[in-house]
Formats: structure tokens, C-alpha cells, sequence
């Protein structure tokens, strides 16, 4: 069947857009601040790279929140709404997380502090997994560019707000009065969930056996073995390049107050910005011409990283080259994962929204993580020319992936999980 690409109007209320936009960006207000803040402060106290090294464990949660969405998906508050229910109960977890670690010191009172940090992680992961499946059954076909435009854009913001602006002033307002600004912030989306009416079909849930099913049943309806390697293939090759971005920069002799500026600030700023217009622009594309549009994009950014140790700017880049490198290899990095992740909708069954569209985020980002850990083995095995070269290649393969026009065009609806029988 031929895609056509669409125009039309927006069906879905304003209110619902600004409570998810809210959700995405409040989700990762605390835990930025916490994987940034804390490690500053332990450095500053002297700590052991085993120590840091925990609070580098908060982000792999997210990895594995698949492991518990399925009880998402088969737990209902029948009063307050299935997923209605579970986003208020995490939302609240959230804000009162925060107000509880004002009652300890970061450094004197770690255990505890870390304790609290991982609530925040298992918390964040989890209201992730109920906004994800909201709007996967609420947003239609058309409008899910936007929806994850919002996502990635949302979480962009919420990490440079938490990890960035917070932190630059916890020197002059302190650890209580950003734990209070913390949860006054994550607090928003929880009054604006107060007013929700949860949206789309009522149906029945289903068992939590059949849900931790969908598991190993999942990829024969999303598209096989060939869905999975696109979810293996194309955040490898975004990942490696954005491993190899501080490295970089590094070797070229820049502060890493220079490098926070340019990467969390000026990086974000302009990822927030394309996945927006990316999101925007999706439904006109359309979706194989997205895919390939995002792919190509990413080579282009990939590509960015490689010109000034090609010889532009001088041996090594200049300050100029570097820095317009890294601004468009941040500028080009999130369009495939808007277009990845509204693919990653498109094959999710209402029934088991959190369940199958979490099963897909992490093999993405279990796959991302890893290229951005390797690439720092890569450095010191091949140098660094050798390994954005490398990085740049795996993006050339997915654009030629891409061209494939049944990865952006989901199989037809399997047969619906079998629900629940009343007990």
C-alpha cells in the first residue's frame, strides 16, 4: 500500500499536547540534576571512581524498564484510569522525592541521598512508560510525528533545565532550595494530571502473563528480525558519534566549562529545536521519506564531526570548525529518533501500548548506550580520525537501510493479544 502524506488539521485538544510536553520535560528534572550534581559534588570531595561510577548506573534504568511495563499495561485504578492512575502515582513519587532529600547532605548522608536517586530513576522510567502508552492510544497516525517531536524535545528541555541551569545555581542557592525547586517544577504536570480525563478506547486488560508474553511475541508482528536490526543498527551509529563529541573536544584543549556550554546548552537547544520542525514536517513527508530524510540527516551530522580532522580548519579543527561542527552534529542527531520513534508507535497494540513500545525503546537505547560506551575503546584502538570514520560508515548504512520501504510501513495488525479472563 502507497503512503500518502497528510496535511490536515490537528484532532487533538491543545491541553492534551501542553500535559505531555509537561510530562516528557518533568520526567527528567530531578534525575538531571542528580546524575550531574552529584558527581560534581563527590569529585569535589575527593570520592572513588567507584563511588561515581553509581551514580552513572541511575541512567541504565531506563534500559530495563520493560521489565515492569507489562504491570502497567495489566493493573487498572478503575476510578482514577489506567494510565491515568499510574502517572499521578509516579508524578506525586516525584515531587516528594525530591522534598525528602532536603533532609539530608549529598555527601554526608550519600546512602541516603543515593537510596532517594534510584526511587527517582524507577520512578521517572515508569511515568515514561504510562505517557508513552497514553499517547501511543491516544494520538492518531498523523499527529504521532508531533507527539514524539514533543517527546524527544521534552526530554531535551528537562535535562538542560535539571542538569543545567539548576546546577549552575546550586552554588549560590544551595542543595535545599534546589530540592525545592525540583519538586515545585515536577509538581506542575501533577496539577495539570489532576484535570485529565484519561482518552482513548476502553479495553479490557489483559493478563500479565499474555503481557510478559508480548515480550518474545512482539517482533513477528512488528516486522521480524528486520524491525530489530533497524532498532540495533541506527542508534549504534547515532550513538558512537555522540560518544566520540566530548572526547573530541577534549583532545582539542577545550575547558569543560567550554564543553557544557557548547554540548548541554547551545547541543540541546538545537536538538529541542529540530525535533520539533522534524515532528512538524513528518506528516507531510510522510513516513518512508522521513526515515530516509533522518538517516541522511544523521550522516550529514556524523560527517560534521569528521571534516575538521579531514584537514578543514587546520590539523586538528580550529576553535571556529569545531565548534560549528558539534552545533550541527547536535542539530542533526534527534530527527532519526523522532522518526524511529514514531515508527516504533505505529507497531504498538493499544492493549499493550506500554509493554511493546517500551520493548522497542530499549533495544534502541541499550544500543545507543553501548555505541557511546564503546567509543571511547574505539579511540584508543584505532585514534580518533579512524573512529569517526567508522562512526560515519554506520550511518551510511542506515541511510541505505532506509531506502527499504517496509521498515517505515508497519505489518498489518496481528491478531489482539487474548484478554484477561474475569476472575
Amino acid at each position: 500500500m502507497t503512503e500518502v502524506a497528510t496535511t490536515t488539521r490537528l484532532r487533538t485538544p491543545a491541553g492534551t499536547w501542553w500535559l505531555l510536553g509537561s510530562l516528557y520535560t518533568t520526567q527528567f528534572l530531578a534525575l538531571g540534576f542528580l546524575s550531574v550534581a552529584l558527581v560534581a559534588l563527590l569529585q569535589e570531595q575527593g570520592a572513588s571512581m567507584s563511588r561515581l561510577s553509581l551514580i552513572y548506573l541511575l541512567g541504565t534504568v531506563w534500559a530495563f524498564k520493560l521489565l515492569w511495563a507489562p504491570l502497567l499495561d495489566h493493573f487498572s485504578w478503575a476510578r482514577l484510569g489506567h494510565y491515568r492512575g499510574w502517572l499521578l502515582l509516579t508524578q506525586a513519587g516525584l515531587v516528594v522525592a525530591p522534598l525528602a532529600m532536603m533532609a539530608f547532605d549529598p555527601v554526608a548522608d550519600f546512602a541516603a541521598v543515593y537510596a532517594l536517586a534510584v526511587l527517582v530513576a524507577v520512578l521517572s522510567a515508569t511515568q515514561d512508560v504510562a505517557t508513552d502508552a497514553i499517547a501511543c492510544r491516544t494520538l492518531p497516525e498523523a499527529e504521532r510525528g508531533l507527539g514524539n517531536g514533543i517527546q524527544t524535545a521534552g526530554g531535551l528541555l528537562g535535562n538542560l533545565l535539571g542538569g543545567g541551569v539548576l546546577v549552575m545555581a546550586y552554588p549560590s542557592i544551595g542543595w535545599g532550595a534546589c530540592m525545592g525547586w525540583l519538586a515545585a517544577g515536577t509538581a506542575v504536570s501533577l496539577v495539570q494530571l489532576v484535570w485529565l480525563r484519561e482518552p482513548g478506547q476502553r479495553l479490557t486488560p489483559l493478563s500479565a502473563r499474555t503481557l510478559y508474553g508480548r515480550l518474545r511475541t512482539f517482533w513477528p508482528d512488528a516486522g521480524g528480525v528486520g524491525w530489530l536490526f533497524v532498532l540495533l543498527l541506527f542508534p549504534f551509529a547515532a550513538g558512537l558519534a555522540y560518544g566520540l563529541v566530548t572526547p573530541l573536544l577534549v583532545t582539542a584543549g577545550w575547558s569543560m566549562e567550554r564543553i557544557g556550554l557548547v554540548t548541554n546548552v547551545a547541543g540541546s537547544l538545537l536538538s529541542a529545536a529540530s525535533a520539533l520542525a522534524v515532528g512538524w514536517l513528518l506528516p507531510r513527508w510522510g513516513r518512508r521519506r522521513a526515515l530516509i530524510m533522518a538517516a541522511a540527516i544523521n550522516l550529514f551530522g556524523s560527517a560534521a564531526l569528521l571534516a575538521p580532522w579531514a584537514g578543514w580548519g587546520g590539523a586538528g579543527g580550529s576553535d571556529a570548525a569545531l565548534t560549528l561542527a558539534v552545533c550541527l552534529y547536535f542539530l542533526c542527531y534527534t530527527p532519526l529518533h523522532v522518526v524511529l520513534a514514531t515508527l516504533m508507535m505505529d507497531r504498538v497494540h493499544p492493549a499493550s501500548a506500554g509493554t511493546d513500545y517500551s520493548l522497542q525503546f530499549s533495544v534502541f537505547m541499550l544500543s545507543s548506550m553501548g555505541s557511546a560506551t564503546l567509543a571511547p575503546l574505539l579511540i584508543d584502538a584505532l585514534g580518533m580520525r579512524d573512529t569517526l570514520l567508522v562512526g560515519a560508515l554506520a550511518a551510511l548504512a542506515s541511510v541505505v537501510l532506509a531506502w527499504r520501504p517496509r521498515l517505515s510501513t508497519p505489518p498489518a495488525p496481528a491478531t489482539p493479544p487474548t484478554p484477561a479472563r474475569p476472575s
